[in-house]
C-alpha cells in the first residue's frame, strides 16, 4: 500500500469523525434547546390559568338549604368567610319586631352592611332565611349562635341571636347589634339570590341572577 493511500484513508477517518462530532453536537443542541423552550412555556402557560386560590376568592358559591330544619344554621365557605344560613321560625320572625328599641340600627340604615333588597327588618329576601357573614363587626371574632331564650349565662332579656365571646357584642335573629354592643354595626349581608327554592346563590345580586 502506497503512502498516498495511507494519507487517503486517513483523511476520510476524521472526515467522518468529524461529521460524528458535528451530527452529535446539533442533536444535544436541539435537545437542550427544546427543553428550554419547555421550561419557559410551562410557567409562562401556567401564569395564564387563574389558581384554584384566586378563583375560590371570588367565585360565587353555591348551596342546597333544602335540607335545613327550623332553627338550625349551617355554615358555607365564601371568600375565606363564614356565611351562615339560618331557617328561621315564625317565633324568630315575630321577636324580631319586638326588639327594636335596644338597637344602634334596627331598620338597617347603614346601607353598606347589607344590599337594597335586605333593608327590611329580616334582612332577607324570604324572611324565612337569614344569610349572613359570620364574622363580628366590631374586631373579626366569630360570634356563637344562641337561638335560644333567656338562657342562664346571657340573661333574662336575651330573645335568640349570635353572641360573640371575645368582647361581648350581641345580636339578634337578623343580625342586628344591640346598643350595648362594642361592635359598632350589624353583621353583614353578603349579596345573593336564589336559584330554585332550596338553592342559592352567594356572591350574585338577586336582580343579577
Amino acid at each position: 500500500m502506497s503512502a498516498s493511500t495511507n494519507v487517503d484513508q486517513a483523511a476520510r477517518g476524521h472526515e467522518e469523525v468529524d461529521k460524528s462530532k458535528r451530527r452529535f453536537l446539533i442533536g444535544a443542541t436541539t435537545v437542550v434547546g427544546a427543553v428550554g423552550t419547555v421550561a419557559l412555556l410551562v410557567p409562562f402557560v401556567s401564569s395564564m390559568a387563574p389558581s384554584e386560590r384566586a378563583k375560590a376568592a371570588g367565585a360565587p358559591v353555591e348551596a342546597d338549604i333544602g335540607k335545613l330544619e327550623f332553627g338550625q344554621q349551617m355554615s358555607i365557605e365564601y371568600r375565606g368567610k363564614p356565611v351562615w344560613v339560618v331557617r328561621r321560625t315564625e317565633e324568630m320572625l315575630n321577636i324580631l319586631k319586638e326588639t327594636e328599641e335596644g338597637l344602634k340600627d334596627p331598620r338597617s340604615d347603614v346601607l353598606s352592611q347589607q344590599p337594597q333588597y335586605a333593608k327590611n327588618v329580616h334582612r332577607s329576601i324570604k324572611p324565612e332565611y337569614l344569610i349572613v357573614v359570620g364574622i363580628c363587626t366590631h374586631l373579626g371574632c366569630s360570634p356563637t349562635y344562641r337561638p335560644e331564650l333567656a338562657p342562664a349565662d346571657l340573661g333574662a332579656e336575651w330573645k335568640g341571636g349570635w353572641y360573640c365571646p371575645c368582647h361581648g357584642s350581641r345580636f339578634d335573629m337578623s343580625g342586628r347589634v344591640t346598643s350595648s354592643s362594642p361592635a359598632g354595626t350589624n353583621l353583614v349581608i353578603p349579596a345573593y339570590s336564589y336559584l330554585s327554592d332550596s338553592r342559592i346563590l352567594i356572591g350574585v345580586d338577586q336582580e343579577n341572577a
